[in-house]
């Protein structure tokens, strides 16, 4: 399992206030890594660098080992990265169909599509297929998406970023506010997310639902990363441990 992306020495200042203090971060190919840490600990700001949406001050991201530049969530698009942010960012009045191809719709072909007319069947087919394909409870494709459950609507943000990403989904605590069934169908929906080949990067305060559906563990303290661990040798007292100090970790690099 090779290394797909690779955050190293992360340096965010906002004024006087250092959120990244050096932060480092690995993920391989095809598995689900699980990015906790306590508030403040600079979880939010060291996604926001990795996915685009800040510019870090200082250090480099590698993408299979070659250093990329990404100043907007455009660009991480353009290298195959997709986020999942807990507002969801759905169009409540449009239907799981139309939310998949927001910003990407396609045209008809020939002198329709000139024209701007949308390839409606093409995409439903389309968006059917993805959500066919990672068994997702989504029946209704053309209800709007404001009458779904919230795991339903979870769900729907997900299969989009599945849609369009080619190597990384980062998603920021995709269970919050959910139901344990609706909890149940989305973990198994992350895993389902990794078998396709496509990494997931969670970020979550869940330590339960963290050991059940990662692969590994990268714990930030202080804007630092202080621990890595495998999911399956790891229990809930040693990542809160590691995430609150209680556990000398040692700087880990």
């Amino acid at each position: 399992m090779g290394v797909l992306f690779e955050a190293r020495g992360l340096i965010k200042r906002y004024g006087h206030v250092e959120a990244l203090g050096g932060a480092d971060f690995t993920l391989n190919e095809g598995e689900v890594v699980a990015l906790i840490g306590d508030n403040g600990a600079g979880k939010s700001t060291l996604v926001k660098c990795m996915s685009g949406v800040e510019s870090p001050d200082e250090g480099e991201l590698l993408l299979r080992g070659t250093p990329i530049t990404m100043a907007s969530p455009s660009d991480a698009r353009k290298h195959g990265i997709e986020t999942v942010y807990q507002d969801l960012a759905l169009a409540p009045e449009l239907g799981p169909a139309e939310n998949t191809y927001i910003g990407r719709e396609l045209l008809k072909p020939g002198l329709m599509g000139k024209l701007g007319v949308l390839d409606k069947k093409t995409m439903r087919a389309k968006a059917a297929e993805a959500f066919t394909s990672m068994g997702t409870d989504v029946k209704d494709l053309d209800a709007p998406v404001s009458a779904l459950s919230g795991g339903q609507k979870q769900s729907v943000a997900i299969c989009r970023a599945v849609m369009w990403a080619s190597g990384i989904v980062f998603m920021d605590e995709p269970t919050a506010a959910l139901g344990v069934r609706q909890t149940r169908n989305v973990l198994k929906l992350i895993r389902r997310v990794a078998e396709t080949g496509v990494s997931v990067v969670l970020i979550s305060h869940n330590m339960t639902e963290v050991l059940e559906v990662a692969d590994r563990i990268e714990v930030l303290r202080l804007g630092k990363r202080v621990a890595r661990y495998d999911a399956a040798d790891s229990n809930v007292e040693q990542l809160v441990g590691a995430m609150t100090g209680a556990l000398d970790t040692g700087d880990i690099k």
